[in-house]
C-alpha cells in the first residue's frame, strides 16, 4: 500500500510549498482520505491520482485546516465524473465528526452548478469510537481525544495487508494513543502542530514496538526550524523518524 502526502502544515497563515493537512492511502488502486485541507482534490489530481477511485473520506475534526478542501473534493469528483462516467451507483462513504459542519458543506454544494446533483451516492456517518469502516481490503477505528472541549475529535487506526497506520490527527496528548501504541504499529503519523518534536521522539523511543514515526500537520517548530527539527528527531530515532512534505508518497 502506498501513502501520498497532499498537505503536511497545520493551521497556519499560507506556507510557501505546504497546504493544510491531508493524505490518502493508496490500496489496489482504491483510495482512502484523512482530513481534506485546502487544495487537497487539486493537488491529488495534479499528482495523477484517479479522484474517481475515492472510497472512503474520514475526517478527524471540524477545523478548517482539516476540513477546508472537503467541499471542493467532492465537488471535483463529481465533474471528472461527468466527464468520464464512471460512478453511476457508486457510493463513497464519508466520516464526519460534526453534522453541522457537514450540512455546510452540502449547503455550499448545493448552490454551485446543478445543485450537486450527481450519478453516485454519498453515505454520511457519524464517527464514534470503534469500529467504523471495512470493506476488506481496509478496516479503520477511530478513538475520540481531547483536543476539543464537546469531545468531537478523533484519532484514527488504518489496518491494510497486514500493516498498521495510527494517525493522531489533533490531539491533546500523544498518550491518548496508548490504547493502540501498546500493540504496536508499522507508523504513527503524528501532528506536531500543538506537540514538540523532541518530547514526540523521546515518547516513541521508549516504545520499540512503534516501528516508524511520522511527523505531519507541521507547526511553527518545524516550519520555522526545519534543519534544528530534523536534526533533534534524527538523534533521538535515526531511521526511525521522517518528516512529511507536500506530494511527497512512501510505501508501506
Amino acid at each position: 500500500m502506498e501513502l501520498i502526502f497532499l498537505g503536511t502544515c497545520s493551521g497556519t497563515e499560507p506556507e510557501p510549498g505546504r497546504c493544510h493537512v491531508a493524505w490518502v492511502l493508496q490500496v489496489d488502486g482504491a483510495l482512502y482520505w484523512f482530513d481534506a485541507g485546502e487544495s487537497c482534490s487539486r493537488t491529488a489530481h495534479l499528482l495523477g491520482l484517479d479522484l474517481l477511485a475515492v472510497k472512503a473520506i474520514f475526517i478527524s475534526h471540524s477545523h478548517m485546516d482539516h476540513v477546508g478542501g472537503l467541499a471542493n473534493l467532492l465537488w471535483n469528483i463529481r465533474k471528472l465524473d461527468g466527464i468520464k462516467r464512471r460512478l453511476q451507483g457508486a457510493v463513497i462513504d464519508v466520516h464526519v465528526p460534526n453534522r453541522q459542519s457537514w450540512d455546510g458543506v452540502m449547503q455550499v454544494l448545493g448552490q454551485s452548478e446543478g445543485n450537486f446533483q450527481t450519478a453516485f451516492s454519498l453515505a454520511v456517518h457519524d464517527v464514534q469510537p470503534g469500529a467504523c469502516f471495512d470493506d476488506g481490503r481496509v478496516r479503520v477505528d477511530c478513538v475520540s481525544n481531547r483536543h476539543l472541549a464537546d469531545g468531537r475529535s478523533f484519532s484514527y487506526r488504518i489496518r491494510s495487508e497486514g500493516k498498521t497506520i495510527v494517525y493522531s490527527g489533533d490531539v491533546k496528548s500523544i498518550s491518548e494513543l496508548d490504547c493502540w501504541l501498546q500493540d504496536g504499529c508499522d507508523l504513527l503519523l503524528m501532528e506536531t502542530g500543538h506537540h514538540a518534536v523532541e518530547a514526540v521522539c523521546q515518547y516513541v523511543r521508549e516504545r520499540p514496538q512503534i516501528a516508524r514515526l511520522g511527523f505531519i500537520h507541521h507547526g511553527r517548530e518545524i516550519l520555522d526550524h526545519p534543519a534544528e527539527s530534523r536534526s533533534k528527531a534524527f538523534a533521538i530515532l535515526g531511521e526511525r523518524v521522517f518528516f512529511t512534505d507536500d506530494g511527497e508518497n512512501m510505501t508501506l
